[in-house]
């Protein structure tokens, strides 16, 4: 194998990934993406995932965290807040944690109607998708 070959089989570095996803947002339909996010704020959106879910309970309980599918309906104030802490340069961590609350607030606390002041673990993210109408 000779040394072109090798290295456009390794991995693009997080500087070469930065300026990929840079140039993919820039020309990829402002105006569908300005209408699918007024959309998702307005409406809200379906959040889809597969990861370590649950509150910070014993073992073997029901609200034990352990690797759930999750697909739960979220309001567009979980749109705005996700599309503002990305805009403020908000990193996947930060992203993370507005996601984690979300769902846990829908899903382990019924909107509010139980479960107050548990803690949410959301982890091994095994993968995320979201939907808007």
């Amino acid at each position: 194998m000779g040394d072109e070959e090798a290295r456009s089989a390794s991995p693009p570095g997080p500087a070469h990934v930065r300026a990929i996803e840079e140039a993919v947002l820039a020309r990829w339909q402002p105006r569908v993406r300005a209408r699918r996010r007024a959309r998702a704020e307005a409406e809200g959106f379906v959040f889809y995932t597969r990861a370590r879910f649950g509150f910070a309970a014993p073992a073997g309980s029901s609200d034990d965290p352990r690797v759930r599918w999750i697909t739960q309906d979220l309001p567009g104030e979980v749109a705005r807040e996700l599309f503002a802490a990305r805009d403020a340069g908000a990193g996947e961590q930060q992203q993370t944690v507005i996601l984690a609350r979300a769902p846990g607030h829908a899903y382990f606390r019924d909107w509010g109607r139980r479960a107050h002041g548990l803690h949410i673990v959301f982890s091994d993210v095994e993968f995320a998708d979201f939907s808007i109408a």
